[in-house]
């Protein structure tokens, strides 16, 4: 069993509420942040978060907080949990607390971000003057909050460009039920777990058009081999595309009942606008904001993403499902290859 240590978990949502709840079985120390003092509030007196993740009792030991300062000083861990697009704002007032020089940075956000196109790690670089690659973790792979919380066997990876810093997260997290992986592709990993979601969103447009099990089943290894033919331009890893982070995290993101993405490609398949849906909605799809960033891409590497082209032009262009399905069945005749 690894060391104990003070940990600080910057988010209350259904992911950040799941690791808190892990960590705190794993004997850690753990303070979690929540952004609205009311909801801060209510989670302290009711020992559950109702609003996303219902039904799961949360511990005793857990703290809760409403002051980002207390939940972010004198940690030897920080779980950065929020939303990909809300990360910059927070790692911003994170930056003004340095009280520990050896604090490591957890980025948990599966995300690309819009205007900078940067990836979460980056976006904490970019915000945090005293953050360096070494202190950064990113962990990814297939684990909805649902499933862990209610310790369900998981395996994810722990990606840092410093394999000593991915071990210790690694040891840190690992459990009986949540096995963790260590990788030094933290370019890979991140970019498989933002890039999934688009796929995702795809999966879930054929399941509310009412395709088939064929068409899912064309649908996954190819996205796979847009986000492979993406990462391997930027400079990642080809395998990791075939790791948790690449095909783990594609498979449950795009089957199952759990997986935001597809079910906002689900209501699109079935006719419902964008806008409505995601009014709708308590949790995040990070997909959605992720399609435009990953178009971007494709278009700054010069890099064919057939699929990712059509989920962006029936997201924000209003493209009907079956006309988008159409034009993909259509392309020129080609070579079956992985990347």
């Amino acid at each position: 069993m690894s060391d104990k240590y003070n940990i600080g978990v910057i988010g209350a949502g259904s992911w950040g509420t799941a690791l808190a709840i892990l960590l705190i079985k794993n004997g850690h120390q753990v303070t979690m942040w929540e952004f609205r003092a009311d909801a801060a509030e209510r989670l302290k007196r009711q020992r559950e978060n109702a609003e996303f993740l219902p039904g799961i009792t949360l511990p005793p030991a857990l703290r809760i907080t409403n002051d980002l300062g207390e939940a972010s000083r004198n940690k030897h861990i920080l779980v950065i949990a929020v939303p990909s697009h809300v990360v910059r704002e927070v790692a911003g007032k994170i930056a003004m607390v340095r009280d520990r020089e050896d604090m490591v940075f957890v980025n948990v956000a599966k995300g690309i971000e819009n205007e900078s196109l940067m990836r979460m790690s980056e976006v904490l670089k970019d915000c945090i003057p005293w953050l360096i690659d070494d202190r950064i973790v990113t962990l990814s792979g297939p684990s909805h909050a649902e499933e862990v919380s209610r310790f369900i066997p998981t395996a994810i990876v722990a990606a840092s460009t410093n394999l000593s810093t991915a071990k210790f997260i690694q040891e840190s997290f690992m459990n009986s039920t949540f096995r963790v992986y260590t990788n030094i592709d933290i370019l890979g990993v991140e970019l498989g777990g933002a890039l999934k979601n688009v796929v995702a969103i795809a999966a879930g447009i054929c399941d509310g058009a009412g395709f088939g099990d064929n068409t899912k089943a064309a649908l996954q290894p190819r996205g796979l081999v847009e986000m492979a033919r993406l990462g391997t331009a930027m400079g990642a890893k080809p395998d990791t595309f075939a790791g948790l982070s690449g095909m783990g995290d594609l498979i449950v993101t795009c089957m199952s009942k759990h997986s935001r993405n597809r079910y906002v490609g689900e209501q699109i398949g079935k006719g419902n606008k964008l806008t409505e849906i995601l009014s709708q909605m308590t949790m995040v799809a990070e997909g959605v904001k992720t399609t435009r960033s990953a178009r971007e891409l494709s278009k700054k590497y010069n890099i064919e993403m057939p699929i990712t082209d059509q989920v962006y032009q029936i997201l924000f262009e209003d493209k009907n499902a079956r006309d988008a399905l159409y034009d993909l069945m259509m392309r020129e005749p080609k070579e079956e290859k992985l990347g």
